[in-house]
């Protein structure tokens, strides 16, 4: 071939039909892919683990004025360089993931540009509606839970289990609203920090497959089915405490919040660590994922939040303004708002849009130990349907044209429905109350009392119809609006 010349390019009337284009489109779109899958792929971010990992495929392990960042980044892009060079597809599961995170992004950007042309009179319709049964909720029941403190309360998803965490080391399931106990699950040796349900457990998840995890204070993180009283894998990794855990959106990961200053990546099905992360000064407490899967957010000891993209493993955002350590973390179902709840007793709501706090509210009188948003989900959507009237014509024909057409009024509440996802929240303090809080204007919804002086943790279930909070005097208490 020749010589690529100004002189030849003139002459070549389809240079971009040339073969020496399309080898030049090759190896870029071949480069394209090379850091699409480098941006993915799971890396230690201890600088020790980072330089053992280059020591072991025969990488220098540090160069001149090379930093720790710098460090990573070149491990990447070596690793990314073998895989290519060896063809191998190591980023496959991690691609799936991607796509299903980048899904979840769209389906959740189509509901807020709905959201965003819906009438103002119809939103404020909404809002009364909802709010006015949020300002019901009153004492259901309270049961003892465990000889000691209740650490976490966690709602199935099917809305009929509730699981436990106790400081005894124990996580409890119970029927609800019944307060009947179903199992005790033992495997901690030391108190339970935290306890978090798969995505499709007790609905589409098998009971002997992983369907909860929990952090214990000897360091480890627990995997449970719904059949046996002894955890299916122990993941071992954290050199202290584990605090708050946290299921990714796929189910198919795990992040757990500890002492020792990190929070961790765990795969479910292989139960080894995937990611180290530093990055707290002082202890990790607690962690949430976006509803897309794709960022994940930790609070820590030090006051500071951080926003992580699980992609590369950098921080997307700090959290800075909390001026006591940060307790609970939890992402809006809208995916750019966080709201953090500190020991400064207040609650500050961040938007990742503006890269800043919104908002900060005055909730408790004492530390902030958990907060929820409601996460509205469509399987417990119940449209009203019409009751057939004494004069309609009950014939077959007109019996499958009713079950074809939907109701009216199915659309506009399903609408309202889909609406009042994270429209109001749950807020839980060590002065003995649980508080509701209307999550667009951060105004005050309704306090409820509870029988103990530290409430510890606080959950709404995914219909909307149950709350439940866990206790420093070894109860759990549940709440439901009066006309339910």
């Amino acid at each position: 071939m020749a010589e690529l010349t100004l002189d030849t390019l003139m002459d070549d009337g389809n240079h971009l039909g040339s073969e020496r284009a399309k080898m030049e489109n090759k190896v870029i779109l071949d480069e394209l892919e090379r850091k699409k899958k480098a941006r993915s792929m799971a890396v230690p971010t201890d600088d020790s683990r980072v330089k053992a990992r280059l020591r072991e495929i025969g990488e220098p392990i540090t160069l001149f004025g090379e930093r720790a960042a710098d460090r990573r980044d070149r491990l990447i892009y070596v690793l990314s360089q073998i895989n290519a060079a060896r063809g191998d597809d190591a980023m496959h599961v991690d691609e799936e993931s991607s796509e299903s995170d980048e899904e979840a992004a769209q389906k959740r950007v189509a509901q807020q540009r709905i959201d965003s042309k819906m009438d103002l009179g119809r939103i404020v319709d909404i809002r009364k509606r909802v709010f006015a049964q949020v300002k019901k909720f009153a004492n259901l029941g309270s049961q003892i839970g465990d000889e000691r403190p209740i650490s976490q309360v966690r709602f199935a998803p099917n809305n009929e289990i509730l699981a436990t965490g106790s400081w005894s080391g124990t996580v409890k399931l119970w029927n609800v609203p019944a307060c009947t106990p179903i199992r005790t699950l033992r495997g901690h040796d030391d108190r339970v920090g935290g306890v978090a349900w798969h995505p499709q457990a007790t609905l589409t998840q098998e009971k002997g497959l992983v369907n909860l995890a929990s952090g214990g204070g000897e360091g480890s993180v627990n995997l449970w089915s719904l059949e046996s009283d002894s955890p299916i894998s122990i993941m071992k990794g954290h050199q202290d405490r584990v605090c708050r855990v946290a299921f990714h959106p796929s189910g198919s990961y795990v992040a757990s919040a500890s002492f020792d200053t990190t929070w961790r990546l765990w795969d479910v099905n292989t139960s080894k660590e995937l990611l180290l992360q530093e990055g707290h000064s002082k202890e990790v407490y607690c962690v949430d994922f976006q509803t897309d899967g794709a960022l994940v957010a930790s609070g820590g000891l030090d006051a500071i939040g951080r926003v992580w993209d699980l992609r590369t493993g950098r921080t997307a955002m700090v959290l800075d303004g909390h001026v006591q350590g940060i307790f609970s973390i939890g992402f809006s179902p809208n995916g750019y708002q966080i709201a953090t709840g500190a020991g400064d007793d207040t609650i500050r709501i961040w938007d990742m849009r503006s890269l800043k706090s919104l908002y900060t509210i005055p909730a408790h009188l004492s530390n902030v130990s958990d907060v929820r948003f409601f996460h509205a989900d469509d399987l417990y959507f119940k449209p009203v349907l019409p009751s057939p009237s004494a004069d309609v014509d009950m014939d077959a024909t007109d019996v499958d044209k009713s079950h074809d057409t939907p109701p009216k009024d199915t659309a506009s509440l399903l609408e309202e429905w889909k609406y009042r996802s994270g429209l109001f929240f749950a807020s839980s303090g060590y002065d003995g109350l649980v508080k509701l809080w209307s999550a667009d204007d951060w105004q005050l919804l309704r306090t409820l009392s509870t029988d103990a002086g530290k409430v510890m943790s606080v959950d709404i279930s995914r219909d909307g119809n149950l709350l439940a909070s866990g206790t420093y005097n070894r109860n759990f208490q549940l709440f439901a609006p009066e006309d339910v």
